[in-house]
């Protein structure tokens, strides 16, 4: 009885000596990440922020990052929210969402897949939350207090364009206006690939049969399960080079190629093509580019005016920052 009483004893004092050592060992590394490196007009910057911000930004530019990049870059952060809310810009948590699925959507994944190779890069959702809340209330300020110095004239367009002139003259010249009306083989959620690929030969019939909207699409309306969209309309300026192409190969009154959705097959009826010269791709290339370097100027001197007045402490000295 008296041994296993010792034992009981030695058991108990083992294992309160492993959670003493356990909680020796985690105290340090709870109280590093905890660390307060900086503070941004009474807003704090940890140890961990910043080596979160750090592999961030290695993932993004496929660049090692230094721990002053990081903390200049989540300062900026802190400041550019800070001055958008002194203008009463908020940005909601469902904006930022959406901003996250885009990006994920544009990297071929998805919101949930972002998640993960966020995580398993050592960086978090927050951080890359916390980057697009900011970019978003950023953007709209700075394009709402300089919109009229921003604002690009056609002349210094067109200089753009004889400056750049490109061999492909219909890029720079002529732009079109289309007029389209979207049609959808629906195939339900969940179906086998070979539901699509019946409905994609389904779509090839109907294309040999289309040769007017006129007659085409009331045509397609009597099919079984097929819909007919509103009538859209869209200008080459603001369609992407893959699509554009597909349009401009596709004659007048005539369907594009069959593409699989979500919801089914879809293709579009070409009603309508008028040339445009106003806005023509080159022309809304050329613009865009000028925008980004006025509005990259002006963010650079509106945000050093900020961190000149702003109250920025540094808790720790540079070279002894985590």
């Amino acid at each position: 009885m008296r041994s296993q009483t010792a034992m009981h004893w030695l058991c108990r004092t083992a294992a309160a000596a492993a959670l003493t050592v356990a909680s020796l060992v985690a105290a340090p590394m709870a109280s590093h990440a905890q660390e307060i490196v900086a503070l941004v007009d009474g807003e704090p910057i940890t140890a961990l922020d910043i080596e979160h911000r750090m592999k961030f930004l290695q993932m993004s530019t496929q660049k090692s990052a230094t721990k002053k990049e990081a903390l200049d870059s989540l300062i900026d952060e802190i400041l550019e929210v800070h001055e958008a809310k002194r203008f009463n810009i908020t940005v909601p948590d469902s904006e930022v969402d959406s901003s996250f699925a885009t990006v994920a959507v544009r990297m071929g994944a998805d919101a949930d897949k972002l998640k993960e190779m966020l995580t398993k890069g050592g960086s978090s959702v927050g951080t890359f939350k916390h980057r697009l809340r900011a970019q978003l209330a950023w953007n709209a300020l700075v394009r709402g207090r300089y919109k009229s110095s921003l604002e690009i004239a056609d002349t210094d367009v067109e200089a753009a364009l004889d400056l750049h002139k490109s061999p492909d003259k219909d890029k720079n010249e002529v732009g079109y206006e289309y007029v389209l009306r979207p049609i959808l083989l629906l195939v339900p959620r969940g179906s086998p690939d070979s539901a699509f690929e019946a409905r994609k030969r389904d779509a090839d019939t109907l294309r040999t049969r289309f040769e007017t909207c006129a007659d085409g699409i009331p045509f397609a309306r009597a099919l079984r399960e097929v819909a007919v969209r509103d009538q859209v309309t869209k200008f080459s300026a603001d369609l992407p080079e893959a699509l554009r192409n597909i349009l401009n190969g596709t004659d007048v009154g005539h369907l594009t190629p069959p593409e699989q959705t979500a919801e089914g097959v879809q293709m579009f009826a070409l009603c309508s093509k008028r040339e445009n010269k106003t806005d023509t791709p080159g022309k809304k290339e050329a613009r865009e580019e000028l925008f980004e370097k006025k509005f990259g100027a002006q963010s650079k001197r509106y945000l050093a005016q900020l961190r000149r007045s702003a109250m920025i402490e540094y808790k720790v000295p540079l070279d002894q920052r985590h």
